[in-house]
């Protein structure tokens, strides 16, 4: 089968591997039907994830149709729809048990797939703890409106529910990469009074404008006052930083209100430093990723009731066997590209 394969720092290539197999009695087999690239998968390539482990197939984000399962395995069937949970758990634990499904005990726990063990950029992919890592898909709702449930959509609807949105909140989202947007639909569901936008990129402000014209947008060099200006306490009750940019987290807290929450769902290339001293009395509530995947059941009940939709992220589509001019793409950032389809060959 085709797989995108991680082979050194700054190199990923299309390669040919043998089709998984069924290791434990957990596992599954999935063959996927649509998949996606994530930052995260850059990150990788940029050498930003050291427990990446060269020689992998590379790709977290994705659905597609049981095709096998271990003996253990008494909730799915071969034929069944499904998203692929980003995270790998094992659901007895004690991180599992209390919901932190991204701490995991188990060895192969936490974010694995297309990192530290085969991911989904291919064909095929094996899911180890199955019955916990897929999701069934409700009848009604396509490949596309599911694709980003078990990744970026779980990561906005766990860092809108952590944040402890409010209806009489001012929430500050920085970023509008599609993660941000992800987060922004979630937060919409809660109805805060006010919800502003920061993003550098005039493509992208104008995909919020367009699409939740509700929505204030603004920069980061302007950002500071516009918040200021459009808040009741001096800034922002809660900030949800998505974006990972160099100055991004230090605007973050800048921008929340005293005794505010600040959510921290970025993942940096970089240390980023946490000035006591410079932030002293403001008395903030710091939160911070990875993403606990485990309210994908619900976020599909949302989409198949209509409340929440994230095809409009879907701006290209490329063939597994283009996935080279895919991510060159993705990774400009041209051509107004949100999120990119990658579609396996049909068997």
């Amino acid at each position: 089968m085709l797989a995108y394969t991680y082979v050194e720092k700054g190199r990923f290539e299309l390669c040919e591997k043998p089709r998984p197999q069924l290791i434990d009695p957990r596992d599954a087999i999935v063959r996927v039907t649509l998949g996606s690239i994530c930052t995260s998968d850059l990150h990788i390539k940029h050498g930003s994830v050291p427990r990446a482990v060269p020689g992998i197939t590379v790709g977290h984000e994705m659905v597609g149709v049981v095709e096998q399962v271990g003996s253990a395995i008494t909730s799915l069937s071969p034929g069944n729809r499904v998203v692929v949970n980003v995270e790998t758990f094992c659901g007895e634990c004690f991180f599992c048990r209390h919901g932190y499904v991204n701490n995991c005990t188990d060895p192969h726990g936490g974010w694995a797939l297309g990192c530290r063990i085969d991911g989904g950029q291919a064909e095929y992919v094996r899911v180890p703890y199955a019955d916990c890592g897929l999701t069934l898909i409700p009848d009604g709702v396509s490949d596309e409106q599911a694709l980003f449930v078990g990744d970026i959509l779980a990561t906005g609807f766990w860092a809108t529910r952590i944040s402890e949105v409010s209806p009489d909140d001012t929430v500050l989202i920085i970023g509008a990469g599609p993660t941000g947007i992800c987060t922004l639909l979630c937060t919409l569901l809660k109805a805060p009074r006010r919800i502003i936008v920061c993003e550098k990129s005039p493509e992208r402000l104008q995909f919020v404008r367009e699409h939740y014209p509700q929505v204030l947008v603004t920069t980061p060099d302007g950002c500071p006052a516009f918040v200021k200006s459009h808040s009741e306490h001096g800034g922002a009750d809660v900030v949800i930083e998505v974006a990972g940019g160099d100055d991004t987290f230090r605007l973050a807290w800048e921008c929340a209100r005293p005794n505010a929450i600040v959510t921290v769902v970025a993942l940096y290339d970089k240390p980023q430093v946490l000035p006591l001293p410079d932030m002293y009395g403001k008395n903030l509530t710091f939160k911070t990723g990875g993403v606990d995947g485990c309210d994908c059941a619900e976020i599909l009940r949302l989409i198949a009731e209509g409340q929440i939709d994230t095809t409009p992220l879907i701006t290209h589509r490329f063939p597994l066997d283009r996935i080279d001019e895919a991510y060159r793409l993705f990774e400009s950032k041209s051509d107004g590209v949100i999120k990119v389809a990658i579609e396996p060959p049909s068997r």
